[in-house]
C-alpha cells in the first residue's frame, strides 16, 4: 500500500489535475515548453491573478517549476510526480484484474 507521505503527494497531485484550467495549463506547458506566466494567461479568458493561483496549485503538487529572472516568471512542466498517479492506477488495475480472474475461474468451474 502507499505510504502516508506518498498518499499526501498523490492527493495533492489529483487535486491539482482535477481542474480543467490546470490540466489545460499543464498541457500547454508540455506542448510549448517553458513559458512566461503572462504568455500562459493570454490563452485564457481570466485575469493574470487567477492564472497565477492555478499555477501555484500546480507548483504545490510539484507538477511545474518556476524560475524568476528579473520580473519575469518562467514556468516549466515537471512530470516526475505523475509516476505517483501511474503507480496508484496500476495498483488499482491489478486488484481488479485479480478479482476478474477469480470471477472468471468461478464461472468456469460452475461455482457462480
Amino acid at each position: 500500500m502507499v505510504e502516508y507521505k506518498s498518499d499526501e503527494n498523490l492527493s495533492r497531485l489529483l487535486k491539482a489535475v482535477s481542474d480543467t484550467t490546470r490540466r489545460s495549463l499543464l498541457t500547454q506547458l508540455c506542448q510549448q515548453g517553458v513559458s512566461r506566466v503572462t504568455d500562459l494567461a493570454g490563452y485564457y479568458d481570466m485575469s493574470l491573478n487567477a492564472i497565477s493561483k492555478h499555477i501555484k496549485v500546480l507548483e504545490k503538487a510539484e507538477l511545474v517549476t518556476r524560475k524568476t529572472i528579473g520580473r519575469t516568471h518562467w514556468i516549466e512542466a515537471n512530470l516526475e510526480q505523475v509516476e505517483l498517479a501511474e503507480s496508484w492506477f496500476k495498483e488499482l488495475k491489478s486488484i481488479w484484474e485479480l478479482r476478474l480472474n477469480k470471477l472468471d475461474e468461478l464461472m468456469k468451474n460452475g461455482d457462480a
